[in-house]
Formats: C-alpha cells, structure tokens, sequence
C-alpha cells in the first residue's frame, strides 16, 4: 500500500482544510448557524439543563470538489452507548439493507462460509441477510445497539472500528471477502485508519463496499435536511475515486440507490482490481449533466434552500394562525435539521409521533425540545395536519398510517411542500 494523503485523520473542532485533499481553498455553500447532534435526544431532566451546540456550514473544496462540513464534534458525542437509530424498524429500509446480500453475493460469486465484516453494524440487519446466504458474518458497532444484534444472532463487537481492531478480528476469524459500511462511511473522522484497516482485514482482490447520502441526489431534492454532523461529507465520484486511490484500492463499479432519499453504493477493490464497470462510466456522466462540478450549481441550491425554509415556515406559522393543529409524524436524524433551521418549535408542532419500537420515544427532539410520543396518540387525536419528516420514505409510511387509520391531511416538506389529503 502506498503511502496514505494527509489529515483523512481529522482533528476536532473546526477544519480549515479539505477532508480528502487538504487544500486550504474552500467556498461556503449554506450556513445553517448552530446545531445540536441530532440524535442527542433530551430526557426529562436534561429539559433544564444546558445544551452543547456546535457550527453547521456545508462547503465544497475549489481542488478535489468535496461537499463537506467543516466541523467535526468526537465521535463519542455523536455516536454515544444509548444512541437511539435503530435500521431494522423501518420496513422498505430493512428490505433494501437485506437485498445487499443477494446483490453482492450474485455479482462477486462469493462462496459460502467466507468471511463477511459489517462496519456500523448497528441492528445486524445488513448481516442478517449475508447469514442467510450461507456466509460467516461479524459485525462491529459502537453503541448497545450491538446487544440487540447479539440476541438476534449475529455476532457483533461493540467498538469503534480501528486498524488494531482489524488485526484483532484476522487473527481470530481470518481475512474477510467482503468488508461493508453502510450510512457510516461519511460519518468517520479518522477515516485513513478505518481504510487501512479494511485493507488489513480483506483478502486481495476483496471488495469493500460502501453506502452514503449521495451529492447529486441532495442536490435534487433539495435534501438540506440531511445535512448534520454525523454526515462530514457528501461523496460524489471524483472526491471519493481520490480518497481511495492512495490506499491501493479501485473503485470498479457504483450503484445509484434509493436507501435515505438516494445513495451511492460504491464497490472498492483492493488490488489486483477489475475494470471500471458501465454503471460507474453512466454515473460520471449523469455528473457532468448535473454540473455537479460547477460553482454556479451550490449558488443555485443555497438560494432554493433558503426559499424552501421560508415557505414551510410561513406555512406553518399561517395554519397556526387559523386554529389548525400540526403535528410531525417520524423522526429520523434528518428531522433535527429540519425543524431547528426552521425555527419550528412546539408552539408550532407539539409534538412528533414514532411507531411503538422506536427508541427514541419519551424523549425529547433536540434543540426546540419537541416530544416524540407514541403514534397512538396520533391516531387517537387524528389533527388538521401532520408533517411527514421521514418525507424521503413517504409512499409506504403514509399507506400503512392511512391502514391504522388516520385521516389527517399530510404535509410533506421535501423537495417542494405539498399537501395530501
């Protein structure tokens, strides 16, 4: 391997260099002032307690063209024992994690009883699916979410993932095939060590295959609301084709994907690698069709950012107005964004409703402190309105909401407002 580029191990605090290219030469996009982490859900008692912010400002790099934040909060902050996400209780996400398996599997003819490793394992779900397949699979998690992994019968390491901990993991269980990061991969500050060691961890000629919100869907659907300090950067194809090439490894083949309102599944070969793959030849293009590379492109989303706040703002602050109730229904890490750039507060929405199994019930939304309750609640109250704030898995939510029963008009905020009766 050759030697790896500088600082992909970031410091905390705030960057005044690219995360890939470490060039000084950045222009802001969007400032989105001051945030909680969003998922630090608050308790009773933190109600009255004081609350750490910290700056959110997406730019982009004038060399390298990475889209990125330029804060980064510990790890240990944002990714804390009780983090409450939980991939498994969504039903279409829950599908499409599982589906990795077969597509992975089918496309590398990986045989059965190899070895395949889940970085961010969180649930196990993505696992569960290799483990039907036949494959020996080990997870790595940080949070005690890896327990309820275990009691489902994947076996997990509760830590961060670490080159010493792949030496660990080789050791005991052998090289892996396959090595995955799905929703992680932009979440890591030190991410020259976690790619050196997939790189000690894989076979050669083994695959690491990784999953992020992708740039060219955030920017078409205005998903300003994914933006967060968990998610340090937004890959597109040549920032994160450079990233890769100092560790010796050859992005050979993409996939543009639906999971978190549109992703990039990219397929990273430890050499000897394959040939680029058509997919990756037609997404470099749907780029360049994009102007993804273009400076007049993030003028154009910052202005219709700031068109989309105002509008939901007048909105709701109108339906108020007229005596109407507006409650949120789901909250994703996205929903923080959302509502506290928005300056919606409980006067506003008095509180966001969750399905039974979710984790983060009887707290409390970060920043403007909404509560998150039981969906009971929502079907028993049935109010004038509810915003969708998981808008990017609308279809199948909102089907199963009208099954249970509810009959209030939906608002979805994203891309554009619109409301369904």
């Amino acid at each position: 391997m050759s030697d790896p580029a500088p600082r992909h191990d970031l410091p905390l605090g705030h960057l005044s260099f690219c995360q890939i290219c470490a060039s000084p030469d950045s222009t802001p996009i969007l400032d989105l002032g001051f945030h909680p982490p969003c998922d630090s859900l608050l308790s009773g008692n933190q109600l009255n307690e004081e609350e750490r912010t910290y700056p959110l400002n997406l730019v982009r790099c004038n060399k390298c063209c990475l889209v990125q934040i330029d804060y980064v909060v510990a790890p240990e902050v944002l990714f804390f024992p009780d983090y409450p996400y939980r991939s498994g209780i969504t039903g279409t996400l829950a599908s499409n994690l599982k589906g990795i398996a077969d597509t992975v599997t089918d496309r590398l003819k990986i045989p059965q009883g190899s070895l395949v490793v889940d970085i961010g394992s969180n649930d196990g779900t993505i696992l569960q699916g290799f483990k039907s397949r036949g494959m020996k699979v080990l997870g790595v998690e940080p949070t005690k979410i890896a327990q309820i992994a275990v009691e489902n019968g994947i076996p997990t390491i509760q830590s961060f993932f670490s080159r010493s901990l792949a030496k660990r993991i080789r050791e005991e269980h052998g090289p892996a095939s396959v090595v995955t990061a799905a929703n992680m991969f932009a979440h890591v500050a030190k991410l020259g060590d976690l790619i050196q060691g997939v790189s000690d961890l894989l076979v050669d000629g083994g695959m690491f295959l990784t999953e992020s919100h992708y740039l060219l869907d955030l920017l078409e659907t205005l998903q300003y609301d994914s933006i967060y300090h968990e998610h340090l950067k937004y890959y597109s194809l040549r920032p994160i084709g450079a990233l890769f090439k100092p560790y010796n490894f050859t992005i050979v083949d993409v996939e543009r994907i639906p999971n978190y309102g549109g992703s990039i599944r990219v397929y990273a070969q430890k050499a000897p690698a394959q040939s680029a793959s058509e997919r990756l030849l037609e997404l470099s293009a749907a780029e360049d069709r994009g102007l993804l590379y273009e400076a007049r492109t993030y003028d154009a989303f910052r202005e219709r950012v700031i068109h989309s706040k105002l509008e939901f703002q007048s909105m709701l602050v109108k339906l108020r107005r007229e005596g109407k109730t507006v409650v949120g229904i789901g909250c994703p890490g996205r929903a923080s964004t959302l509502l506290n750039y928005c300056n919606v507060d409980r006067d506003l929405m008095p509180y966001i409703a969750e399905q039974s199994s979710c984790l983060k019930l009887g707290m409390a939304l970060p920043g403007k402190h909404i509560p998150i309750v039981d969906e009971a609640i929502l079907f028993r109250e049935n109010p004038d309105y509810a915003v969708m704030l998981s808008w990017h898995y609308a279809e199948p939510i909102i089907k199963k909401l009208r099954q249970k029963g509810l009959k209030s008009k939906i608002i979805l905020p994203l891309p554009e407002i619109k409301i369904l009766d």
